[in-house]
């Protein structure tokens, strides 16, 4: 089975996901994060997604666990269901791989700018992304300010996608923005989940 991700593909269930969760939220049902997140731009020919978020954690630590996405990606958000079969080699030309029952394999995303403790820069296209005629460049930059690292993570979007990419947009910006909080967690409190508070199933 596909990534939730790729299955929400449809426009018309991403705008029922997004509903929902908005929903919830304001019902209390789930719990807003720290992280935020924005749609720069969207249209017919790609988009901009930016998610900022404040790490208690100097960019050392920060780095080692960003090139490390097995410890803080989502398992939801993998082929395999599995965050494990996850790997990042930070050079360039280093892939963001995933390992597969059988002896499958997922290119999710290629470095091609690895600057330790500063950015990390990869090309790809993520999720349902990967069957379109699109490409994308992820640039996630760390920046240093007393105890806390801020972190930038911006992914653009370009090439052809019918309908445009107004719905997919939002779906992508929701996953990327889990993720960046799911690493705030994990060198916060180490571990990427808040099991203090109430967890709800999508």
């Amino acid at each position: 089975m596909p990534p939730k991700w790729q299955r929400e593909n449809s426009g018309d269930m991403m705008r029922r996901t997004t509903n929902i969760y908005s929903a919830l939220l304001a019902l209390g049902l789930v719990w807003p994060v720290q992280a935020s997140a924005t749609i720069v731009d969207a249209g017919a020919a790609g988009f901009t997604v930016e998610e900022t978020v404040d790490i208690p954690a100097p960019p050392d630590q920060v780095y080692q666990a960003l090139v490390t996405p097995s410890r803080w990606w989502s398992s939801d958000h993998t082929y395999s269901h599995d965050a494990a079969n996850l790997s990042l080699d930070p050079k360039a030309g280093g892939c963001w791989c995933e390992t597969l029952a059988g002896g499958g394999s997922v290119q999710h995303m290629t470095v091609v700018n690895a600057i330790p403790r500063k950015m990390l820069r990869l090309r790809g296209a993520l999720g349902p992304l990967q069957s379109m005629a699109v490409d994308g460049a992820m640039t996630i930059t760390l920046n240093a300010d007393g105890k806390i690292t801020h972190l930038t993570l911006i992914y653009t979007v370009g090439g052809y996608a019918k309908g445009g990419f107004t719905n997919i947009s939002k779906a992508v910006d929701r996953v990327l923005g889990e993720q960046t909080e799911r690493l705030r967690l994990l060198l916060e409190t180490g571990s990427p989940t808040n099991s203090s508070q109430p967890q709800t199933k999508e």
